[in-house]
């Protein structure tokens, strides 16, 4: 049976000093948050408002724009983040910047907004857990940082 080295696999499917093994989490993730984003996109206006109104109780300077024009800004923000995560040409370090910033506002509604914590604990409330889940998006987003940080001046980073 042939062994195909990582090194060369790497460099036919011209991913530099990426590393294989970001592929997958960038791949599901990035796809994940494309989708969110498009689906924002086509938002109505109930569900803008829904959207803007659960954003502006965790960041009241929100409350300034528009439900529809929030809701646009935000699925056009998820497009872009979701593209620089699939895309192999963006750095793995600046995806995850993104990443861990955009996951990081995510985990403040869960924080800032009533009901969504069981009281006195960072335990998720059954109304919370969508937004608690989201953690998930933090580790991923500061792994790709750590590990491009730990990797620097290695070829396998």
């Amino acid at each position: 049976m042939a062994r195909i080295e990582l090194e060369h696999a790497s460099k036919g499917l011209r991913l530099g000093n990426r590393k294989l093994s970001h592929l997958p989490p960038r791949l599901i993730t990035g796809a994940y948050i494309v989708n969110a984003g498009v689906s924002k996109l086509g938002a109505g206006e109930e569900t803008a408002k829904r959207l803007h109104g659960m954003a502006t109780a965790a960041y009241p300077l929100l409350g300034k724009l528009d439900a529809q024009a929030f809701t646009r800004l935000l699925g056009a923000g998820e497009l872009t983040l979701g593209a620089s995560l699939l895309l192999p040409i963006v750095p793995t370090a600046l995806a995850g910047l993104g990443l861990a910033g955009f996951s990081a506002g995510l985990l403040g509604l869960y924080l800032r907004i009533p009901g969504m914590r069981q009281e006195g604990s960072l335990r998720p409330t059954a109304q919370g857990t969508p937004l608690a889940k989201d953690a998930w998006l933090l580790g991923i987003g500061l792994s790709f940082v750590i590990d491009t940080i730990l990797s620097r001046g290695d070829d396998t980073g």
